[in-house]
């Protein structure tokens, strides 16, 4: 019995001197500054403690930026269509989208509501008699569009995924991209120089 209460005494001991030790090195370092100037505590009468952080800051949390010379994708018009049947969350998202589109700096060309769509079902009351007695069921679904002018491609993936991550519960969206393309080279000339062309390699 006595072995146990001392190795339990020991124990505590032992604990204790282990916090007392590990909280006197956990201590903040403090330089005392005086207008701006760090100085000892003498003669001075606004003195300001100033905390430091002096752990090290690794490299390696920090995603690497990657340069390609492939040229970006352009879009001339990026058009987000939201649906969804309560009204108040397609309002607040609406403004949430159309906020973090300005902040990215993007032109936008339009922000209207369209037409709602209504689908009504007329059911009997009961199950199976009095026909007379019938409810009426109303669906509505609400819409609003966003309209974006001249983005790029990384911009779009940027500000898409952004929005979509913050899509509400019961609100689906719909995205069309309308992108710019080069002329192929077959339309590039016009075709009566190759008929000339033709001609006279026929000759």
């Amino acid at each position: 019995m006595a072995a146990p209460m001392w190795m339990s005494r020991s124990l505590r001991v032992l604990s204790k001197t282990i916090q007392d030790t590990s909280l006197k090195l956990c201590v903040q370092r403090r330089i005392y500054t005086c207008h701006g100037q760090p100085t000892l505590l003498r003669g001075c009468s606004s003195v300001h403690p100033v905390y430091l952080h002096t752990g090290t800051v690794s490299d390696s949390h920090f995603p690497s930026i990657t340069v390609t010379d492939e040229p970006d994708t352009l879009f001339q018009k990026l058009t987000v269509l939201v649906k969804g049947h309560d009204r108040a969350v397609l309002d607040s998202y609406e403004f949430f989208a159309t906020l973090a589109a300005k902040e990215l700096g993007l032109t936008l060309a339009k922000v209207f509501e369209p037409r709602k769509k209504i689908e009504r079902l007329t059911l009997l009351k009961s199950m199976h008699i009095f026909k007379k007695h019938r409810v009426q069921y109303e669906m509505r679904t609400h819409y609003r569009c966003i309209e974006i002018q001249r983005i790029t491609g990384s911009t779009a993936r940027v500000f898409l995924e952004y929005i979509q991550r913050n899509l509400p519960e019961g609100v689906a969206m719909e995205v069309t991209k309308t992108a710019i393309e080069t002329v192929p080279e077959h339309i590039q000339n016009p075709m009566w120089n190759q008929q000339k062309l033709e001609e006279q390699d026929s000759q």
